[in-house]
């Protein structure tokens, strides 16, 4: 019995791993029908997101080298340094240093080179008497310093110009260029020349006098006085001697004819005398004289008026830079104190940062200058404007817009860091951004680097309805439309109007239906090609 009891207990024990085989087996093996089945795509089912309200914002996407803007290198004209070295003897700059109006870049053998606006490079001295439109811009330059130096549309340097120049010394505080000692003993000599004249012509002058009197002779009254006397003695005579001769006047007793005679004569005389007198003296030699000694007095005055005109203040070419824009940073220096200039001395920018970038010509056409953007300066944002857009490229960076739609079409078409097919056929526009207000740090951070700038191109006016890209569709007639679900797994199409897109969204601003934020719309299908067409075009949009 009890090795019968051994067997049975056996048997079942057999036949328990048996059964737990056979379910162990039939879990892990599967028929090809039921693979074929399990392999099968589910029932394809819409994929559905909510509609929202949200800020829909288009921007376009630079990459742009920062720097300062116009670098210009300065040169100094060192040929009127008497000859001798160009030796710098102080007022050296440091890099980061700013030059305004009125500063001094540098000393030269004592000598200021100072800094002026104007946009025509220094290319000779000034000095009374020479004109041009270099003249025209120095004046100029001189009233927006408040510097009266004449009429800036007069182009010719007089004593108006150099005393602006006087005074423009005077605020730099260095003594005012002068002519030279024998500009100083020519005017000297001058002066003696005049002193001479003047003598010259008071002696003509006198001799002339002398010349016209009558020295020794009647005067015109006596002459005068005689005439009247041979006249009344002739008329009495020819009274008296018609007389018989008791009648006559004892003093008439004579009537001879002798006596009439020379009465008549004496009559004549007298009248002749009158005559003469009335004609005048020959001085045409001492007026000659005093002619001669008066154009010499002229020539003497006018070699002194140009000998004391060249003595006025000029302005050497060696001692002025003119630049177009002021203020102006030093970026570089080449000379040092004790050293001489040989070439450029010294390289300056614009004091303003900048940002230079290129772009597509459709986002280009979007960046009108005064547009405003932003750059990331060490987790912060800092404001750039749009200065300048301009043909050609800059060798800065590439541009690539975020968003899309009709308000930015063509703004969205090139990967940023990448040229694209505008890229490749030089279709690119240059543009700079000059920067905001940022701190001593920022600007210091930015120096050098190439940075990405955000440019807003449009937006919506606070948060709108609005629903992915993917959600539209297209109607027979070209409308936009979108496929509500109504949350039981059936769906309806509406029409819409939509508004600006942008970064995968799109505005509704109108429908058919009332449309809430929370609705669902329908994107794609699962289990279903569909999915990857919906990912990209709300990835691309």
């Amino acid at each position: 019995m009890s090795g019968g009891r051994r067997t049975i207990v056996a048997m079942a024990a057999v036949a328990v791993l048996c059964l737990v085989a056979g379910v162990v087996l039939s879990r892990l093996i599967v028929s090809p029908g039921a693979a074929a089945a399990d392999a099968a795509p589910p029932s394809a089912g819409p994929v559905t997101v909510p509609v929202e309200r949200r800020v829909i914002a288009n921007e376009v996407v630079l990459r742009g080298d920062v720097g300062y803007d116009d670098p210009v290198e300065l040169r100094v004209e060192t040929g009127g340094t008497e000859g001798g070295p160009a030796v710098v003897t102080g007022q050296v700059k440091e890099v980061g240093a700013t030059l305004d109006a009125a500063a001094v870049a540098l000393e030269v053998v004592g000598r200021p080179v100072i800094v002026l606006p104007g946009e025509l490079p220094t290319y000779r001295s000034l000095r009374v008497g020479v004109s041009g439109p270099d003249v025209q811009q120095l004046r100029t330059a001189l009233r927006a310093l408040g510097i009266d130096a004449g009429d800036p549309a007069d182009a010719t340097y007089d004593a108006a110009a150099a005393a602006g120049v006087r005074a423009l010394y005077q605020r730099v505080g260095y003594a005012a260029p002068t002519a030279g000692d024998e500009a100083t003993e020519a005017v000297a000599s001058a002066r003696e020349a005049v002193t001479t004249a003047q003598e010259a012509v008071r002696s003509a002058q006198a001799a002339l006098a002398s010349a016209g009197a009558r020295e020794g002779g009647a005067s015109v009254t006596e002459l005068d006085g005689a005439v009247r006397v041979a006249e009344a003695r002739v008329a009495f005579l020819a009274a008296q001697c018609v007389l018989p001769a008791d009648q006559r006047d004892p003093s008439a007793a004579d009537c001879s004819p002798p006596a009439v005679v020379e009465a008549d004569a004496a009559l004549q005389t007298a009248r002749a005398a009158r005559t003469a007198a009335d004609a005048p003296v020959d001085t045409a030699a001492e007026r000659g004289a005093v002619r001669a000694a008066q154009d010499q007095l002229a020539a003497a005055r006018t070699a002194l008026t140009e000998a004391e005109a060249d003595t006025l203040t000029p302005l050497p070419a060696a001692e002025v830079v003119y630049l177009p824009s002021l203020p102006r940073r030093v970026d570089a220096v080449e000379v040092r104190r004790g050293g001489t200039v040989s070439g450029p001395f010294m390289t300056v920018s614009g004091a303003t940062v900048q940002v230079t970038a290129t772009a597509s010509r459709a986002d280009a056409e979007l960046l009108t200058p005064g547009t405003t953007g932003t750059i990331t300066v060490d987790d912060g944002e800092v404001p750039v404007t749009v200065a300048e857009v301009t043909d050609g490229r800059a060798g800065a960076g590439t541009s690539s817009a975020e968003g899309g739609g009709a308000d930015a079409a063509g703004a969205g078409q090139e990967a940023e860091g990448e040229g694209g097919d505008a890229q490749a056929s030089g279709d690119r526009r240059t543009v700079t951004f000059s920067v905001g207000a940022a701190t001593p740090e920022q600007i210091a951070a930015l120096q050098g680097t190439n940075v990405r700038v955000r440019v807003p191109v449009s937006s919506t006016d606070g948060e709108v309805l609005a629903v992915p890209l993917a959600a539209l569709t297209a109607g027979p007639g070209g409308e936009s439309r979108v496929e509500v679900a109504d949350g039981t797994g059936s769906t309806r199409l509406v029409e819409v109007t939509t508004g600006l897109a942008a970064e995968g969204f799109v505005e509704i601003t109108g429908s058919d239906e009332p449309l809430e934020a929370g609705d669902l719309v329908v994107v794609g299908a699962a289990g279903t090609d569909d999915d990857a067409p919906a990912d990209d075009a709300t990835e691309d949009a």
